[in-house]
């Protein structure tokens, strides 16, 4: 078994109101910020999986991230591999 790492950012889907994407975006002329739109705030989330491939890590993360870490309703996710912990240092 190895462990390998992942990424899984959320979003709100396209059509689906996302308040706190609009008041960020209601926010940025306070700071004098332009030219700045389409802003959507999600989550995410990184974790380790113990696993004999990554297929079979990523097929864990893929089950994670539909039944636990978004709403299929209302919330896409795209998952990202990452280095493992250590890995370049």
């Amino acid at each position: 078994m190895s462990a390998h790492r992942f990424a899984v950012n959320v979003l709100p889907k396209d059509g689906i109101l996302d308040p706190q994407g609009r008041a960020v975006e209601g926010s940025l002329g306070h700071l004098g910020v332009a030219g700045v739109s389409g802003v959507r705030v999600g989550r995410r989330v990184e974790l380790t999986v113990e696993a004999g491939s990554e297929a079979e890590a990523r097929a864990i993360v893929e089950q994670l991230a539909a039944e636990l870490f978004s709403n299929p309703l209302i919330e896409s996710f795209a998952i990202e591999s990452m280095p493992a912990v250590g890995a370049g240092r």
